[in-house]
């Protein structure tokens, strides 16, 4: 391993927790070079939620490649973009009564949120965008603006401006009103809040802890940004595709952004890929107004399209998701009630699930226990304090019940 030591940035982190080289990926799983296996409950950070190199979609792609179809193709008209905008009209939007039309912003979420933010801007003649505690939005400087960890907004190196944070549901724990402190400053005249062009919000915090909003505070969001006029960004690039258990994680909220940022999993293989999907009315773009050289990428068309075709024509991988997705709240409400001194709190929705621990070296110890036995998984929050799993939405029953109890016994050897 020294030549990566030797070579690559010091910004490196994954390997950091995981310090062995990996060679092969087959579904759940991840495998050393000398083949020894781990489970991955990582996912490419949510990228990977229907695992390594699904055969349904290598297949696809293997086709595609093979009779050498177009690979790079800025935003010219192509098949297998055509191929991808029927299919996610068909599969995604009609469906779900969705009318929006899709910027291609470049290859990552951050490209779906800076175009956001841009467009809202634009649209509103505004400067001024509400994010939330503990949110995590990107790291680039518009996607850094309106990010929550102060780590991260501390590589910028500039002001960060022109955001205002509010609390996320649940910060203060119930103690005051939802949005109290938000429309108060919002109809004050004299409380100095710049009027807002948009708020942007993640219907589940990923990176911020594992904090899944309650579904009637993304309603009472949506209703208050109506009231007073403010653009609603809906920051699905992890929470998305499925990872709840809907496609988007704002469906059971019954609520339609006005603007939704989708990355990691959309292209279904792990290849990069963003879409900022926008209100047909907003839709104020001069040609070439927001560009970039890697907004279409074919083969992730290609395995986007065939991930829609084969996991969105029935319901069946949103009803699976949401049943592991309790076995895992079961299993970890347990696990809280099993050590009632550590103050453990369970948390999350759908294949989101986490374990808060009191501090951020129990989290990690965990974590570093759990790598020891075969199983990846992170930490998040604030201060790395949540036990973060994000698992391919496709892991088997057998997977799952594995993953639980090495989780079980690193949580054990631990505290």
């Amino acid at each position: 391993m020294s030549i990566f030591e030797e070579l690559e940035s010091e910004v490196r982190s994954y390997s950091r927790g995981w310090p062995v080289v990996f060679d092969r990926a087959v579904g759940s799983w991840l495998y050393r070079e000398d083949g020894k296996a781990y489970l991955d409950f990582f996912a490419g950070a949510g990228a990977l939620n229907y695992g390594h190199n699904n055969p349904a979609l290598k297949q696809a792609l293997i086709d595609y490649i093979q009779r050498d179809g177009v690979t790079h193709s800025l935003d010219m008209y192509t098949v297998a973009k055509r191929d991808f905008l029927e299919t996610f009209q068909d599969k995604i939007l009609a469906p779900r009564e969705l009318d929006y039309k899709i910027v291609f912003p470049g290859p990552g979420g951050a490209n779906a949120v800076e175009a956001a933010l841009k467009l809202a801007r634009k649209v509103t003649g505004k400067e001024a965008v509400i994010n939330f505690t503990n949110a995590f939005h990107g790291m680039t400087l518009g996607a850094l603006s309106v990010t929550g960890n102060s780590m991260k907004r501390g590589g910028a190196g500039i002001p960060l401006v022109h955001a205002t944070p509010m609390p996320y549901d649940k910060y203060f724990d119930g103690a005051f009103p939802d949005f109290l402190y938000f429309e108060k400053l919002l109809e004050d005249s004299g409380s100095g809040l710049n009027e807002p062009a948009a708020v942007i919000v993640e219907g589940v915090q990923g990176e911020g802890g594992i904090n899944a909003a309650r579904l009637e505070w993304l309603k009472g969001l949506d209703d208050l940004c109506k009231r007073h006029g403010i653009l609603l960004i809906l920051d699905d690039v992890q929470m998305g595709c499925g990872r709840t258990g809907p496609f988007f994680s704002f469906e059971d909220a019954g609520i339609k952004p006005d603007i939704v940022c989708l990355s990691k999993s959309i292209s279904g293989y792990g290849i990069p890929m963003a879409l900022t999907l926008i209100k047909p009315e907003l839709d104020v773009w001069e040609p070439g107004e927001h560009n970039g050289t890697f907004r279409g990428i074919s083969p992730a068309f290609v395995t986007a399209t065939e991930a829609l075709r084969t996991y969105w024509s029935d319901d069946e991988l949103e009803k699976s998701t949401k049943a592991k997705g309790e076995r895992i709240g079961d299993a970890f409400k347990e696990i809280v009630e099993r050590y009632p001194d550590a103050n453990l709190v369970a948390k999350g929705r759908g294949l989101a699930r986490g374990v808060e621990f009191a501090d951020g070296k129990l989290a990690g110890a965990v974590c570093k226990e759990a790598f020891d036995r075969g199983l990846l998984m992170e930490t998040s929050g604030p201060d790395g304090e949540v036990m973060k799993l994000l698992p391919p939405l496709t892991l088997t029953d057998d997977e799952l019940g594995k993953g639980l109890s090495i989780i079980d016994e690193s949580v054990a050897a631990v505290l």
